[in-house]
């Protein structure tokens, strides 16, 4: 489904060249419930953003659904991203002015999936239900919970049916039982509709809930034993 081959990534910062990414081979198949640890700085959130279509390889190619990104274009990478990937961020990233349900649908209106307005309707509601926030669909971010207002981006990344979804920390700002609450969530979500989750994380007790565990090191990829 997505293959990251040989890809290595490089920023340079002033003077000196930073290597983020060495050589990273990785194959994800549908299904898939992948973490990534390693410390900060390890090329964690690169690798990610790579496949996310948000940043290019400097070496290497990655493909998805059978089509190479490298060298498409802005708008084309554009609606990959928009179609194919779902993404949960550490900040929530939550829209402040929309409720629950607006936030959940904004992404559909960027989507080239048009759905009808009552197929659209019933998808979000059971994307609320799914994950527990019915009583709170006409809340705004700031009267939410931070595990519930992750909970809404969640909601968010699955909402156009997405190939993968990418988490980088999605649970860095919650406190221990939140956070084992939310990729409890995930991996539910992945047991039920069969949705691939790649996430990256520091918090070792969480690994437990992942398929497959890989760790970084300066940018290196490696199975975790």
């Amino acid at each position: 489904m997505i293959k990251v081959e040989g890809v290595s990534k490089n920023y340079t910062l002033g003077k000196t060249t930073v290597r983020a990414l060495e050589n990273v081979n990785l194959q994800i198949e549908k299904g898939d419930f992948i973490a990534l640890t390693g410390p900060s700085g390890s090329g964690k959130t690169t690798l990610q953003n790579i496949i996310g279509c948000l940043d290019r390889p400097n070496k290497g190619s990655v493909e998805i659904d059978g089509e190479k990104v490298n060298t498409l274009s802005k708008n084309r990478l554009s609606e990959i991203r928009a179609d194919k990937i779902g993404f949960i961020f550490q900040s929530f990233n939550l829209v402040p002015v929309l409720n629950v349900y607006e936030n959940i649908e904004f992404p559909t209106m960027l989507s080239s999936k048009k759905l009808k307005s009552s197929e659209k309707e019933k998808k979000i509601n059971e994307l609320i239900e799914a994950v527990g926030l019915s009583e709170h669909w006409n809340h705004k971010p700031d009267e939410l919970s931070g595990g519930q207002r992750q909970r809404v981006a969640i909601a968010r990344a699955l909402v156009n049916d997405p190939l993968i979804v990418l988490a980088d920390e999605p649970t860095a700002n919650l406190d221990t039982e939140t956070a084992e609450q939310i990729i409890a969530l995930l991996q539910s979500i992945n047991k039920e509709y069969n949705t691939t989750f790649v996430f990256s994380t520091h918090d070792g007790r969480l690994l437990k809930y992942a398929n497959t565990v890989y760790r970084m090191k300066d940018g290196v990829l490696e199975l975790n034993s």
